[in-house]
């Protein structure tokens, strides 16, 4: 019988671990550049913070900024968008032919500017 009173106060455990593993989703602008292309303007959503700095220190990336809760700007013009599936990885600067090359290599489809 101490089983069964036991059990609700460890479904309480697990659940509010299981809540506070969340983390915040936002946006992430960097400097992408590795040894073969860039520097490229960027902005990286939905993404986490952890994920943002990892992001900012992979390759010769850097200037990794966090923003909770928010999205890429919409109102900057981009050359085009690499849908990632889980986010997005929006390109301000750049030669669209070739991101949309380097797109494919990430596993992601290429969204050019409608502005093209």
């Amino acid at each position: 019988m101490k089983t069964i009173r036991l059990l609700p106060g460890l479904i309480l455990v697990l659940m509010s671990a299981a809540m506070g593993d969340e983390e915040v989703a936002g946006a992430c602008t960097y400097v992408q550049e590795n040894m073969f292309a860039g520097p490229f303007d960027v902005c990286q959503a939905p993404i986490t913070e952890a994920r943002c700095a990892e992001m900012g220190e992979t390759d010769d990336n850097h200037d990794a900024s966090f923003a909770a809760g928010e999205e890429c700007d919409a109102e900057r013009d981009t050359v085009g968008v690499c849908d990632l599936g889980d986010s997005k990885l929006h390109y301000y600067t750049g030669d669209s032919f070739a991101l949309e090359i380097g797109c494919g290599f990430q596993g992601g489809e290429w969204i050019a500017d409608a502005e093209e």
